[in-house]
C-alpha cells in the first residue's frame, strides 16, 4: 500500500469512470507521451462525467454543433431559395472543401446531386439539400455496422490509433457498454510506453471489478499472451486489448503493433476478432492518412471518431467512408460514461445538417 501511494504522487493517475464521486476536480495535465501524433491532444484522458438527463439525439446535436456552424450554416445561406445553376454547385464544392470533406467524396457527393436534380427535375436550391442528405445516407450508410460479440468466447477486440486519440478512454467506456450488456470483461492495457494509461485502466478495474492485465517491462506481446490466456481459463466474454500510440510514418513501430496481432493469433486463432481504429475527429483529413496506413498494417475492421465535440472537422467522415468504407462501429461525443455509441448514419447526418 505504501508503495502504491508512493506512485501514485510520481503518476498523475485521472481516474476515468469515477461517476460516482459528486465534486469533481479538474484533470490535471499528463507529460507527453514519447512519440505524440502531429495534431493530436496530449493531454492526460479526461474523467468522465455523470451521465446527462438530455437524450442521445439532443447530446449528438448539441455536440456536432461547431462542424453544423461549419457547415450545416453556410448550407443554410446556399439552400434558401433561388435557381440552381453551375455558380450553386461551386459554391456548395466550396463549403465542402472547407469542411474536411475531402476533395474525392466532394466530387463523387456533387455527382450524385447532380444527378438527382437531372432525375428529379429539381429547380429551387431549395430542394437541395434533400438531395445532400440523400446523397450523404447513401455514402454513410453502408458503415454503419453494429459490432457483434457474440460468435466468439472471448471475443478479442484490439484497439489501436495515434497517441492523444482517445484509446483508453474508449476502452473503458466499451468497458462499461459491455457490462451493462451482462458481459464479462478483461483489459490488457498493452500500451507499456505510457505509464499513466496502464494505472488508469488499472485503477478502474479495482473500483469495477474489471480484471486488468499489465505488466511494467514493456513487453506488449506478453500482456496480450497472459491475457488472452486468463480469458480463456475465467470464461471472460470480452477481452479488450490496449496498444502504445504509433504514429502511421514510423514503420518499425507499426511492425511491432503487427506483431502484437500475430502473437495474439497464437495465443487464440482467429484472434482478435476485431481491430479497432481510435481517431480524433479534430486531425480532420490527417484522419484519413491514419484511416490507410492502420489498415494496411493491421487489417482495421472498425472506426471508432471520437472527440466530435470539440471539433469543426465532422465533415471528415465522409472522406473516411470515400477513401476506405469501414465500419464505424462508435462515435464519441463527449466525456460522460454513456457517451460513446454506435454509429447511425441517419442521426448523424440530421445533427450534422439540420
Amino acid at each position: 500500500m505504501v508503495k502504491m501511494k508512493a506512485v501514485l504522487k510520481q503518476v498523475k493517475i485521472v481516474p476515468m469512470f469515477d461517476f460516482f464521486k459528486k465534486n469533481k476536480s479538474p484533470d490535471p495535465a499528463q507529460p507527453a507521451p514519447d512519440t505524440p501524433a502531429p495534431h493530436a491532444n496530449t493531454a492526460a484522458e479526461p474523467e468522465l462525467a455523470t451521465q446527462p438527463s438530455t437524450s442521445w439525439a439532443e447530446r449528438l446535436k448539441t455536440s456536432l454543433s461547431k462542424t453544423r456552424k461549419q457547415l450545416g450554416n453556410q448550407l443554410a445561406g446556399l439552400f434558401g431559395g433561388g435557381k440552381i445553376d453551375a455558380e450553386v454547385f461551386e459554391e456548395l464544392e466550396t463549403i465542402l472543401l472547407t469542411s474536411d470533406v475531402g476533395v474525392n467524396a466532394t466530387k463523387n457527393l456533387l455527382n450524385d446531386i447532380k444527378n438527382r436534380v437531372k432525375a428529379q427535375n429539381l429547380d429551387d436550391t431549395v430542394q437541395l439539400k434533400a438531395a445532400l442528405k440523400a446523397a450523404l445516407s447513401d455514402l454513410l450508410t453502408p458503415l454503419q455496422q453494429p459490432l457483434v460479440t457474440t460468435e466468439h468466447q472471448p471475443f478479442v477486440i484490439m484497439l489501436a490509433g495515434v497517441n492523444g486519440a482517445g484509446k483508453t478512454t474508449s476502452i473503458g467506456k466499451l468497458a462499461h457498454a459491455f457490462q451493462a450488456q451482462g458481459k464479462s470483461v478483461l483489459i490488457a492495457a498493452g500500451d507499456t510506453f505510457r505509464a499513466a494509461a496502464r494505472e488508469q485502466l488499472q485503477v478502474w478495474g479495482e473500483r469495477n471489478n474489471v480484471h486488468v492485465v499489465a505488466q511494467s517491462s514493456g513487453d506488449a506481446a506478453a500482456v496480450m499472451f497472459d491475457a488472452i490466456n486468463s480469458a480463456i481459463a475465467k470464461k471472460i466474454d470480452i477481452v479488450l486489448a490496449d496498444t502504445a500510440g504509433r504514429l502511421p510514418t514510423q514503420m518499425h513501430l507499426m511492425d511491432e503493433i503487427a506483431k502484437v496481432k500475430r502473437v495474439m493469433a497464437k495465443s487464440l486463432p482467429g484472434a482478435p476478432h476485431e481491430v479497432l481504429l481510435v481517431l480524433d475527429a479534430n486531425t480532420g483529413q490527417n484522419a484519413v492518412s491514419q484511416v490507410k496506413a492502420f489498415d494496411d498494417a493491421l487489417g482495421v475492421t472498425g472506426l471508432v471518431l471520437s472527440k466530435l465535440d470539440g471539433t469543426a472537422k465532422g465533415g471528415v467522415i465522409a472522406a473516411i467512408a470515400e477513401a476506405r468504407p469501414i465500419p464505424i462501429r462508435f462515435i464519441g461525443i463527449g466525456e460522460a460514461i454513456d457517451d460513446l455509441r454506435p454509429f447511425v448514419a441517419s442521426e448523424f447526418i440530421d445533427a450534422m445538417l439540420d
